[in-house]
């Protein structure tokens, strides 16, 4: 199994082109699901997540081609011909993104049986909300050995579909499904995600008619039938944010190419309290840290325009580094502090409190052998190991390349001593 080794102390300068977000084209890619007609994603990610999608809607039956055009990465998608409705527990449980295929194939097809999700490294995570609103459109539900069993012979209706709590999957799979439903469906106190965004844009490209997007309240027509299109993925918040931290902990200066402000706004305003600059410029975005040592600020995640969850175990890292104390407090999913005894065995000093970890500033991080629990938190070791004093040694890398495309030849290209290793280069 590979590792990641780092050697800190080096500020990172120059520029890092960001990627499509994985989580907006792991959705676009399941809209093939509702056309006879291809579609195109342009600006796709190479991820490890991206390849387990494929892997699943080929086993649906779609027909699916890769093209390269420089460093644009398209992915072409026909679903004309589905010849299978089950998701199946191998694929699915790689990914809890694959239950999004549900919606598509109980609208256009009538049927589907996907696979539960089951548990994850940061909780449970329940599609309670995804069935549930299927229900109301409709659709017979069963659960049955370990699957969701979703049928609507007759096709489904509108409905009015209020959320009990913000949930991105069941936004995104319902208002998918509304798309072919017969009637209008109102999706109220629904997820507002740029990554939904994107989504909704590229249905009414489609055909889809949609009213409310940007907002919490999306209205749906249904239509009979939707055909294909061309689309580019937004490009990936998370990933900004990320290398905006990176900029920031090793005292450097990056532009972060084909991002703007508007996407990460929440991210850079905790960034901005505690001592980084972010100028925008004609390509994107410029990182600095401002005037010396970075400073302490507090930080609660919350659904968009929110902080992002997913950028959570990235600020800590930050903060670790940071004057004074901080508190960082995770609202969206629990267990998403397995990172901390990681960051200890580096010199960080953090203690958690339930949902709530108070982060104290060290003067320095020292190097170790760490290990990936989850995909953002193995990203927020990266962070660490690129200020620490030695070598850090990152274990199960598997998780960064769910999220992070070329992260090593990014980093490395901007003066980060970083470079992967097999399993026989690193003993």
């Amino acid at each position: 199994m590979d590792r990641i080794r780092i050697r800190g102390g080096r500020p990172l300068k120059g520029e890092i082109k960001i990627s499509g977000a994985k989580n907006a084209a792991l959705p676009l890619m399941t809209t093939c699901l509702l056309t006879d007609e291809q579609v195109r994603l342009d600006n796709v990610p190479d991820l490890a997540d991206i390849n387990t999608m494929t892997h699943l809607l080929v086993q649906h039956g779609v027909e699916v081609m890769t093209r390269l055009a420089g460093r644009d990465r398209s992915i072409l998608l026909n679903g004309q011909n589905i010849t299978d409705t089950t998701a199946p527990y191998d694929l699915v449980r790689k990914m809890r993104a694959s239950v999004l295929v549900l919606g598509p194939l109980v609208a256009r097809h009538g049927e589907a049986k996907v696979s539960l999700p089951g548990g994850c490294a940061i909780g449970t995570r329940p599609v309670d909300l995804h069935i549930k609103g299927l229900q109301q459109m409709g659709a017979e539900i069963e659960l049955a050995e370990g699957y969701i069993r979703a049928y609507a012979p007759k096709g489904l209706h509108g409905a009015e579909i209020n959320f009990a709590k913000i949930s991105v999957g069941a936004t995104e799979n319902l208002l998918m499904a509304a798309t072919l439903a017969k009637g209008e469906t109102q999706l109220i106190n629904a997820a507002r995600e740029p990554e939904i965004n994107d989504l909704a844009h590229c249905l009414i490209s489609m055909g889809a008619k949609i009213e409310g997007v940007g907002t919490n309240h999306l209205k749906i027509q249904g239509v009979e039938r939707l055909h294909g299109t061309t689309h580019r993925v937004v490009a990936d918040r998370i990933e900004a944010g990320t290398y905006a931290m990176a900029a920031a902990i090793t005292g450097g200066e990056l532009e972060l190419l084909g991002i703007g402000h508007d996407l990460i706004g929440s991210a850079l305003a905790s960034l901005s309290q505690a001592g980084v600059t972010c100028t925008e410029t004609e390509r994107g975005l410029k990182i600095a840290r401002a005037n010396g040592a970075l400073t302490g600020v507090d930080v609660m995640t919350e659904p968009y325009p929110g902080f992002p969850t997913d950028l959570q175990a990235q600020m800590m890292a930050l903060m670790a580094t940071a004057e004074g104390a901080s508190m960082i407090t995770e609202t969206i999913f629990e267990n998403r502090f397995m990172h901390v005894p990681e960051l200890t065995r580096m010199g960080a000093n953090i203690n958690v409190h339930g949902a709530s970890a108070m982060v104290r500033g060290v003067k320095r991080l020292t190097g170790a052998p760490v290990m990936a629990t989850d995909l953002r938190a193995s990203v927020s070791l990266v962070l660490a190991g690129l200020v620490a004093e030695g070598d850090t040694i990152l274990n199960r890398v598997y998780h960064l390349d769910r999220g992070y495309e070329k992260l090593t030849q990014k980093l490395a290209a901007c003066g980060a001593e970083i470079e992967r290793l097999t399993e026989a280069a690193a003993e």
